[in-house]
């Protein structure tokens, strides 16, 4: 089983290589002709010090002087070579690493690319620190062997080379060293078996190390108030503690196998200089073949430790790479046709007989109802009523499996690519906010000029406060608006759906941590604008409510009734019910308030 297990990392792990090949031919080719240089230039010094032995070292002791052209000769013959493999060397690794990190930074590219193109209905099944984990760690891991791969490839250059001039030096010794090789292919074979297993479950346990870690501080604030901190601590610590004894039992196994490929070319040497001194003393070689044939083969171990870099890393790579894919090859991405939408004027909406789930039973069930050009509904309904779900369908986040959501009469899912967007604009519960300035929150990428940003800012009623901050529109929010109360950032959040002049605008309870007086100014404000929207609104107020022209009313996922506000109040139980409940609750807390004013007077 582990020689199947380590059989099939090896081929994956190789077309993971092949990629990295065929994407960056250039600068893999470069890389491998640097490597092929040094590995030749090895080969080269080795000859040159053989050389050197025989004509200079030996001929000084001889007769204890050197010919000034030998002497010359040998210098720059040294030094030649010396230079061209340094030159090998720096190409090598300038070369190498730029190949690695033109792929993993191309992998996080299209990691990043496909998060954003996938639909909302995927993240929801992925965590966050899943997916941190696949543009990071994971995309890091899947090239971590390209840095010694050119290397590899080019010593062997150097491999083919060396035994191809010990065989001409001398081929007794040439087939002494030789048979060092078949115990060093077995040892690392054997190296690879053990560590491919330890070497995977570490990468998987650095993504899953991220995911805790990720999930915690995004949670900070219920870790905190809940006093969560020591549980949480020990969760990660658990985790943590496991990721350390992968990484240990990796290295033991580097720490057990690495002296021992070290040692293996070592033992190889002593045979190759035991054998070459009994022929030396024989006359059947002279003294600088038994340098040259020595110094040789203790380069040939080098090209084998080199595959033996490659190797070791190829499991970690495979994790990687099949976690990469797998986000890659995820499917759930929205189709788009080529319609295009007017662009004068409040969007029309219509929404008919659409039904929805998240796989635990339907959460919205026939759902037809229309907004009018230029008009404001309010959708109301119990909490799980479906009304965010709703919203996220209406911005086009999620597609329904049964049912239309159409703009202008045109079927959403008919829409060119980012058509919706342009036309419709949604300001989500949860305000998010980057940690950029005023202005760079509310234009995002908007070529927009400042006075667009204050007309904005003020449609929103985020005008005064702006203007009291210290740096105005250059005031940095911090991360999530942290310096910002939380009716001040929905404002923000308000301006920078506002300052895109959407057709359909779309506020999902927008304006909960605002004030009553401060919301019905912005609603009114968005009615009477220059270029106004047509407005759903998500509302429980029922100040706010009753600005709407019409409200549709949801219950467990259906519409139980449509008209105004006054015609809902007047025959819709459920509804009444639920719009004066926070009304009769301050009128029933007033009353016994009353009652034991009287008896304490009493």
């Amino acid at each position: 089983m582990a020689s199947k297990v380590t059989s099939a990392v090896m081929r994956k792990g190789l077309r993971v290589l092949g990629v990295a090949v065929r994407t960056e031919k250039g600068v893999f080719t470069a890389a491998v002709l640097a490597s092929a240089l040094y590995g030749g230039m090895t080969v080269a010094s080795a000859w040159a010090l053989g050389w050197a032995t025989e004509n200079v070292v030996l001929p000084a002791f001889d007769r204890g002087d050197v010919p000034s052209g030998a002497l010359w000769t040998a210098v720059l013959l040294i030094m030649g070579a010396a230079l061209l493999k340094a030159i090998g060397v720096a190409g090598r690794r300038i070369l190498a690493g730029l190949l690695q990190y033109r792929m993993q930074a191309r992998s996080r590219r299209e990691v990043t690319k496909q998060y954003l193109r996938l639909p909302l209905a995927w993240h929801h099944r992925h965590p966050t620190g899943q997916l941190l984990s696949n543009a990071s760690a994971d995309a890091e891991a899947a090239w971590a062997p390209l840095a010694p791969l050119p290397m590899a490839v080019g010593v062997i250059v150097m491999l083919f080379t060396a035994a191809v001039a010990m065989l001409i030096t001398d081929p007794v010794l040439a087939l002494v060293g030789f048979l060092i090789f078949p115990a060093i292919a077995v040892l690392n074979l054997v190296y690879q078996r053990r560590l491919s297993p330890l070497a995977t479950r570490a990468q998987q346990l650095r993504a899953e190390v991220s995911e805790i870690a990720h999930e915690s501080f995004d949670g900070a604030l219920v870790v905190k108030t809940l006093g969560r901190e020591a549980l949480e601590t020990e969760r990660f610590r658990r985790r943590a503690h496991e990721l350390r004894d992968a990484n240990i039992a990796v290295g033991r196994v580097r720490g057990l196998f690495d002296p021992m490929l070290e040692a293996l070319p070592t033992l190889g040497v002593l045979a190759v200089l035991a054998v070459g001194a009994l022929r030396l003393s024989g006359g059947s070689i002279d003294s600088g073949d038994l340098v040259q044939v020595a110094y040789l083969f203790t380069l040939l171990a080098f090209p084998i430790r080199a595959l033996g870099w490659v190797l070791a890393e190829l499991p970690r790579s495979v994790v990687g790479w099949e976690r990469v894919q797998a986000v890659l090859d995820a499917k759930g991405s929205m189709e788009y046709g080529q319609a295009s939408l007017s662009e004068a004027g409040p969007a029309e909406l219509e929404v008919s007989e659409v039904s929805y789930s998240y796989g635990t039973g339907d959460v919205l069930h026939d759902v037809t109802f229309e907004v009018r050009s230029g008009r404001t509904v309010a959708l109301v309904g119990p909490t799980g009523s479906g009304k965010s779900t709703l919203v996220q369908l209406l911005a086009r986040l999620v597609d329904p499996p049964s049912g239309r959501v159409l703009l202008d009469g045109v079927d959403v899912r008919e829409l060119g690519y980012g058509r919706v967007a342009e036309a419709v604009a949604l300001v989500p519960q949860q305000t998010f906010l980057f940690d950029d300035t005023v202005r760079g929150n509310v234009a995002l990428g908007l070529p927009v000029d400042d006075e667009e940003v204050w007309a904005a800012l003020r449609l929103a009623q985020a005008d005064g406060f702006v203007g009291r901050l210290a740096d105005g529109l250059g005031t940095r929010v911090g991360e999530r608006g942290a310096t910002l109360s939380g009716g001040q950032r929905q404002r923000l959040a308000l301006a920078r759906a506002v300052v895109r002049r959407p057709r359909l605008l779309i506020l999902d309870d927008a304006t909960s941590s605002v004030d009553p007086q401060v919301e019905a100014k912005i609603l009114y404000g968005l009615r009477d604008a220059a270029e106004a929207s047509s407005v759903v609104v998500v509302a429980y107020r029922m100040a706010t409510i009753a600005l709407a022209d019409e409200v549709v009313y949801l219950d467990r996922g259906r519409v139980v009734d449509r008209g105004s506000h006054d015609e809902l109040l007047g025959r819709c139980l459920g509804y009444r019910n639920l719009v004066t409940a926070y009304e009769r609750e301050e009128a029933e807390r007033a009353a016994v308030e009353a009652e034991e004013e009287e008896g304490v007077s009493a």
